[in-house]
């Protein structure tokens, strides 16, 4: 039975974007473990701005500096 754990900053992820992240690693963990869908669980824990940090600064303090954090690769383009 797979746990796994999944913590984002809470920015008010909607409930379909949740969605998207459970199924997704659901098929994950299916194909590469072999287990049963349904025990494969999975958690999607909110984590507060000030709660979490990178480079000595929390997440509210490096958005005030202009980080957004999102991916600037082509296929998020």
């Amino acid at each position: 039975m797979p746990i796994v754990t999944i913590q984002v900053i809470n920015e008010n992820l909607t409930a379909e974007k949740k969605k998207q992240l459970i199924d997704g690693v659901t098929d994950l963990v299916h194909d590469v473990l072999r287990k049963d869908p349904e025990r494969i669980y999975v958690i999607v824990q909110e984590v507060p701005l000030d709660n979490w940090g990178a480079g000595g600064f929390t997440v509210s303090e490096r958005r005030a500096q202009g980080f957004d954090g999102l991916c600037t690769c082509p296929k998020h383009e």
